[in-house]
């Protein structure tokens, strides 16, 4: 348990002369930044959005290099010179910046702070934490600001995206939560048997809301769980109900947004931003004892599949294209 087996093996993305590229590298204790007091034997990570973005140097996620991308990690502590972790200690880590200032979770070892690190849930392992990761931490921290804010559970929600990562894992947790009528929007109709296994009560095509909205349309939705952005969200603004409330976790339509203030005003439409990235322990703790209490390791299983980091590049273009369903959770070996 205490030693570090060098070398190891991780993805590292570069830019030497300006040129974008990721590579597998073969990495020793030597090359890790000294970035924190904990030293943790990476066992599983997962594959996001952004990591997807960051790998194929589609997006400006990586902001220092060189970088090992991976916005979530689990594994456990080998080294540690803080009071509060010791080796052995089973831990996952979330945000802060990983895998976009911070070293990340594509490398088989991690230097961390111990202050970004979480207890991994009682009876849980690392597989089964980065089957939830940040997509899961979101998408609880969204129904925690729905249910704050006081939306009608008897009213209609709608979670958008819902057959990827942040989507899936929003409608076991609102069905769970107690909301009684929740829409999945998604544009791969093929998945509906998939969808209302989670806790979806209907499907609606992604085309119903992804077309340019007037300021205001007919009251629908008490309130939703948007990773799509852009005209979707401009389109769901526009058929809120009185009252309600989006929770705005995503940008995969795109980061535009052309809308009125008129439901914001006339109907008291609030729009909750959700940031799993820069949050107080507090609330992360919070989040992750509600995630462990709410989500069932039958129900991670349901929703993921583990590969290996060998084929985080192939499929970081398949999440970029809307081909992958759910959580992909990557095996560091």
């Amino acid at each position: 348990m205490s030693a570090i087996h060098e070398p190891f093996t991780a993805i590292v993305v570069d830019r030497p002369e300006g040129k974008y590229q990721a590579q597998f590298r073969d990495l020793t204790r030597a090359d890790l930044p000294d970035q924190g007091d904990v030293l943790v034997r990476v066992r599983y990570s997962s594959l996001n959005y952004k990591d997807a973005l960051a790998v194929t140097g589609k997006g400006r996620i990586a902001r220092t290099f060189p970088l090992v991308p991976g916005i979530d990690l689990a594994g456990e502590v080998v080294e540690s010179v803080s009071t509060d972790f010791k080796p052995g200690d089973a831990v996952l880590v979330t945000g802060c910046e990983i895998g976009e200032v911070h070293w990340g979770g594509f490398s088989q070892f991690a230097r961390m702070r111990s202050q970004w690190l979480v207890p991994i849930p009682q009876g849980w392992d690392a597989r089964l934490a980065m089957g939830v990761g940040t997509a899961g931490f979101t998408a609880m921290l969204a129904v925690m600001a729905l249910e704050h804010h006081g939306v009608d559970k008897s009213g209609e929600v709608v979670v958008t995206g819902a057959a990827g990562g942040v989507g899936s894992i929003a409608l076991t947790l609102l069905a769970k939560a107690g909301f009684q009528r929740i829409l999945a929007s998604t544009g791969r109709v093929e998945e509906e048997p998939y969808l209302k296994q989670l806790g979806a009560t209907g499907v609606i095509q992604r085309a119903e809301l992804d077309q340019p909205a007037s300021p205001l349309e007919s009251q629908r939705w008490a309130g939703a769980v948007d990773v799509v952005g852009g005209q979707t969200l401009s389109k769901l603004i526009s058929q809120m109900r009185c009252g309600g409330a989006i929770a705005v976790c995503g940008l995969a339509g795109g980061a535009d947004l052309n809308t009125s203030v008129y439901p914001i005003i006339l109907r008291g439409v609030s729009i909750l931003g959700i940031n799993s990235v820069y949050i107080p322990q507090s609330l992360r703790l919070e989040a992750w004892e509600r995630v462990a209490r709410d989500l069932s390791p039958e129900m991670i299983e349901r929703m993921m599949r583990v590969e290996p980091l060998s084929r985080v590049p192939q499929l970081s273009e398949q999440v970029l294209a809307g081909q992958v369903r759910g959580r992909v959770v990557v095996d560091l070996g």
